[in-house]
């Protein structure tokens, strides 16, 4: 792999990394503030259901998972198995459109 690829993968997983900080610490900060107030797991699923602007961040939220897990996953794969790297690539790029397909269909 070129030392371009390898220095854009650090780069796109070091930026994916930081919006999942923020997005889990928002994400927790908002089902433990729902909870403590009372509310289950369904009104909180009926609350939300069609409001454009957690779609927006669940949808970038998704979007950054699909594209730190499979870096990590196939560097991993690299280091901890007999793969060849394309194969290892593409057993991380299926993950990834998993992780797209899944959770782009639950927002």
């Amino acid at each position: 792999m070129s030392e371009v690829v390898q220095t854009r993968l650090w780069l796109a997983q070091r930026i994916s990394a930081f919006v999942l900080a923020i997005a889990v610490s928002v994400h927790l900060v908002g089902i433990i503030t729902a909870v403590r107030g009372g509310l289950t797991a369904g009104e909180i699923i009926e609350r939300v259901g069609g409001n454009g602007v957690l779609a927006l961040f669940y949808g970038v939220f998704v979007i950054a998972c699909a594209v730190h897990a499979p870096i990590g996953l196939s560097t991993v794969l690299r280091e901890m198995t007999a793969l060849k790297p394309a194969s290892a690539n593409g057993i991380a790029g299926a993950f990834a459109a998993l992780i797209l397909l899944l959770g782009l269909q639950v927002v």
